[in-house]
């Protein structure tokens, strides 16, 4: 390694800045070079720039403003964007996020370039190859060098997969670190007033392929949508993705249900905050409904987070038992977590994964036993 080391991070959805953002923090602390590569895969100013503000995020060392596309046509752009970013700039380890194309195609360049990689969320399993994130987990962490898990479950599918233990850190979930280190700003009132919701209301977040891109399953999750509508008024800030064929399915504003562009971190938090019942079928909203305490209702057929059932308030549903779900849930209202939270998502994995990078940049070997979770109390 170079006497003064770059660790570059590659993003490109709103998520991954989430989840940079207390690595970028922890890594600073440290005296660690870096920079971040946001790819644009998420390219409007309210789906990246508002997060970047909210998240004190650096700017960026390179934008590739790759947009959307299909998955083939902008993974392609991905490809040839950042191999030119990687070979200007000889980063000595990249950290990518997630699951998401941009993250598929850093790993691939890197691989490629024999550039070293950190996957952070490494280890989450759906078991459903017919979801695209899935494909991109499992290929991301066949070819990362380093590991970053963020519960328990994570260890034991890269256990099973054949990973070496030495690559593997359980290091906690960094989209935590984020929502604590937002916890004093985040207020629905504003926000509220802002959308003109009653004090009761609903969120919505959906935009997952399987329920927005085929017409018949986007219109039997509009009606499950529009049912819930019949009992509290959901607000739904809605991914450019997949908004037209929603749209033709029928969600659009009007009478209960109200449409919104996307939210900046803070805000969209703060809505979510206040929220009594939230439906999504997004991976990150699972994880902040369980550490708030808000009813949520994933409609989905599966989680690569678990951990949100067990440990939170998450329950899985279908468009169709989505309407009773949600009765119960805003009968039963807000969630109190019984036993004990998920390991290690205690606002602190930002600067264990910044360690673990660390030791690695210097060539310690860190012990498997250990799995990169430092003493008690760190």
């Amino acid at each position: 390694m170079r006497e003064n080391p770059l660790v570059l991070h590659v993003l490109g959805a709103r998520p991954n800045f989430v989840k940079a953002a207390p690595v970028v923090r922890g890594l600073g602390e440290l005296g660690i070079r870096q920079g971040i590569v946001h790819t644009g895969q998420h390219y409007d100013a309210l789906m990246s720039d508002v997060f970047f503000a909210d998240l004190g995020l650096p700017d960026p060392v390179a934008n590739l403003g790759v947009g959307s596309g299909t998955h083939a046509r902008q993974t392609a752009a991905l490809l040839t964007g950042l191999e030119d970013v990687v070979s200007e700039h000889r980063p000595d380890l990249v950290v990518v996020y997630g699951d998401v194309n941009s993250t598929l195609a850093a790993i691939l360049v890197c691989a490629k370039l024999h550039v070293p990689t950190a996957h952070v969320e490494a280890g989450l399993r759906s078991f459903d190859r017919e979801m695209p994130e899935e494909v991109n987990r499992v290929v991301t962490d066949a070819l990362a060098d380093i590991l970053l898990v963020t519960s328990p479950d994570g260890l034991s599918h890269l256990a099973a997969e054949g990973v070496a233990p030495g690559k593997v850190h359980l290091v906690g979930n960094p989209m935590i670190d984020s929502l604590f280190s937002a916890l004093p700003k985040l207020d629905p009132a504003p926000v509220r007033a802002r959308l003109g919701l009653p004090e009761r209301y609903a969120v919505a977040t959906l935009h997952r392929p399987a329920n927005v891109d085929d017409p018949a399953s986007a219109r039997e999750l509009v009606d499950g949508v529009l049912a819930v509508a019949e009992q509290v008024p959901i607000v739904v800030p809605l991914h450019p993705r997949g908004r037209t064929r929603l749209a033709e399915a029928g969600l659009v504003t009007g009478g209960n249900l109200s449409i919104v562009d996307p939210l900046g971190y803070v805000e969209f938090l703060s809505l979510v905050r206040g929220a009594a019942l939230v439906v999504t079928d997004s991976g990150g909203v699972q994880e902040e409904t369980t550490m708030l305490g808000v009813p949520c209702l994933t409609v989905r057929p599966n989680t690569e987070r678990p951990i949100t059932i067990t440990h939170g308030s998450n329950r899985l549903v279908t468009p169709a038992t989505l309407s009773a779900a949600a009765s119960k849930a805003l009968a039963d209202g807000a969630v109190t977590p019984t036993g004990e939270l998920p390991p290690l998502w205690d606002g602190k994995a930002g600067p264990r994964i910044a360690r673990v990078i660390e030791a690695w940049l210097r060539g310690d070997n860190l012990s498997p036993a250990s799995q990169g979770v430092p003493p008690s109390g760190s």
